[in-house]
Protein backbone atom coordinates (compact mmCIF):
# COMPACT_ATOMS: atom_id res chain seq x y z
CA UNK A 1 0.00 0.00 0.00
CA UNK A 2 1.19 3.50 -0.84
CA UNK A 3 0.16 6.65 0.97
CA UNK A 4 0.52 10.06 -0.63
CA UNK A 5 0.37 13.38 1.16
CA UNK A 6 0.29 16.63 -0.82
CA UNK A 7 1.12 20.06 0.55
CA UNK A 8 1.94 23.53 -0.65
CA UNK A 9 -1.37 24.71 -2.03
CA UNK A 10 -2.81 28.10 -1.25
CA UNK A 11 -4.10 31.40 -2.55
CA UNK A 12 -1.90 33.41 -4.88
CA UNK A 13 -2.36 36.33 -7.25
CA UNK A 14 -2.10 35.87 -10.98
CA UNK A 15 1.54 35.87 -12.04
CA UNK A 16 2.65 34.42 -8.73
CA UNK A 17 4.26 31.09 -7.89
CA UNK A 18 3.62 28.08 -5.69
CA UNK A 19 5.47 24.83 -5.12
CA UNK A 20 3.50 21.69 -4.40
CA UNK A 21 5.03 18.68 -2.68
CA UNK A 22 3.88 15.10 -2.52
CA UNK A 23 5.51 12.63 -0.18
CA UNK A 24 4.99 8.94 -0.71
CA UNK A 25 5.23 6.36 2.02
CA UNK A 26 4.49 2.73 2.43
CA UNK A 27 6.19 -0.57 2.71
CA UNK A 28 8.94 -0.91 0.09
CA UNK A 29 7.78 2.07 -1.91
CA UNK A 30 8.70 1.68 -5.54
CA UNK A 31 7.15 3.40 -8.51
CA UNK A 32 7.49 3.66 -12.26
CA UNK A 33 6.25 7.25 -12.29
CA UNK A 34 4.53 9.91 -10.27
CA UNK A 35 2.21 12.50 -11.65
CA UNK A 36 0.18 15.59 -10.87
CA UNK A 37 -3.44 15.97 -11.90
CA UNK A 38 -5.97 18.70 -11.23
CA UNK A 39 -9.70 19.12 -11.08
CA UNK A 40 -11.49 22.43 -11.30
CA UNK A 41 -15.11 22.83 -10.16
CA UNK A 42 -17.48 21.35 -12.68
CA UNK A 43 -14.69 19.81 -14.73
CA UNK A 44 -13.13 16.40 -14.99
CA UNK A 45 -9.78 15.64 -13.46
CA UNK A 46 -7.00 16.17 -15.96
CA UNK A 47 -3.31 15.46 -16.38
CA UNK A 48 -0.81 18.17 -15.47
CA UNK A 49 2.66 16.61 -15.40
CA UNK A 50 4.50 13.38 -14.72
CA UNK A 51 8.01 12.15 -14.04
CA UNK A 52 9.50 8.70 -14.21
CA UNK A 53 11.11 7.61 -11.00
CA UNK A 54 14.33 6.11 -12.35
CA UNK A 55 15.27 8.26 -15.33
CA UNK A 56 13.48 11.49 -14.44
CA UNK A 57 11.82 11.74 -17.82
CA UNK A 58 9.08 14.37 -17.72
CA UNK A 59 5.84 15.05 -19.52
CA UNK A 60 3.53 18.08 -19.35
CA UNK A 61 0.09 19.14 -20.41
CA UNK A 62 0.25 21.79 -23.14
CA UNK A 63 -1.53 24.28 -20.89
CA UNK A 64 1.33 24.30 -18.34
CA UNK A 65 4.41 23.85 -20.53
CA UNK A 66 6.98 26.54 -19.86
CA UNK A 67 5.31 27.53 -16.57
CA UNK A 68 5.31 24.37 -14.44
CA UNK A 69 8.25 22.13 -13.60
CA UNK A 70 7.98 18.67 -12.07
CA UNK A 71 10.92 17.19 -10.18
CA UNK A 72 11.59 14.43 -7.70
CA UNK A 73 13.82 13.59 -4.77
CA UNK A 74 14.23 9.84 -4.75
CA UNK A 75 15.85 9.80 -1.31
CA UNK A 76 12.80 11.53 0.17
CA UNK A 77 10.21 9.70 -1.96
CA UNK A 78 8.90 13.14 -2.84
CA UNK A 79 7.76 14.75 -6.05
CA UNK A 80 7.43 18.50 -6.52
CA UNK A 81 5.50 20.75 -8.85
CA UNK A 82 6.93 24.23 -9.23
CA UNK A 83 4.23 26.46 -10.65
CA UNK A 84 5.22 29.87 -12.02
CA UNK A 85 3.28 32.60 -13.77
CA UNK A 86 0.05 31.20 -12.39
CA UNK A 87 -3.21 32.08 -14.09
CA UNK A 88 -6.79 32.10 -12.76
CA UNK A 89 -7.51 29.08 -14.95
CA UNK A 90 -4.94 27.12 -12.93
CA UNK A 91 -7.33 27.23 -9.98
CA UNK A 92 -8.13 23.63 -9.05
CA UNK A 93 -7.68 20.84 -6.56
CA UNK A 94 -4.30 19.32 -7.33
CA UNK A 95 -3.69 15.61 -6.77
CA UNK A 96 -0.52 13.57 -6.95
CA UNK A 97 -0.63 9.97 -8.03
CA UNK A 98 1.63 6.97 -8.39
CA UNK A 99 1.95 4.53 -11.24
CA UNK A 100 3.63 1.37 -10.03
CA UNK A 101 4.16 -0.23 -13.43
CA UNK A 102 4.54 1.40 -16.83
CA UNK A 103 1.63 -0.45 -18.39
CA UNK A 104 -0.79 0.18 -15.54
CA UNK A 105 -2.93 3.18 -14.69
CA UNK A 106 -2.18 5.51 -11.81
CA UNK A 107 -3.33 3.42 -8.89
CA UNK A 108 -2.65 5.48 -5.79
CA UNK A 109 -3.89 9.00 -5.19
CA UNK A 110 -3.41 11.67 -2.57
CA UNK A 111 -6.18 13.66 -0.97
CA UNK A 112 -5.48 16.79 -2.97
CA UNK A 113 -4.31 20.29 -2.21
CA UNK A 114 -6.23 23.40 -3.27
CA UNK A 115 -4.63 26.01 -5.49
CA UNK A 116 -6.55 29.25 -6.00
CA UNK A 117 -5.28 31.97 -8.31
CA UNK A 118 -6.94 35.36 -8.06
CA UNK A 119 -7.03 37.80 -10.94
Amino acid sequence: QVQLVESGGGLVQAGGSLRLSCEASGRSFNAYAMGWFRQAPGKERGFVASITWSSGSTSYADSVKGRFTISRDNAKNTVYLQMNNLKPEDTALYYCAVKILAWKEYGYWGQGTQVTVSS
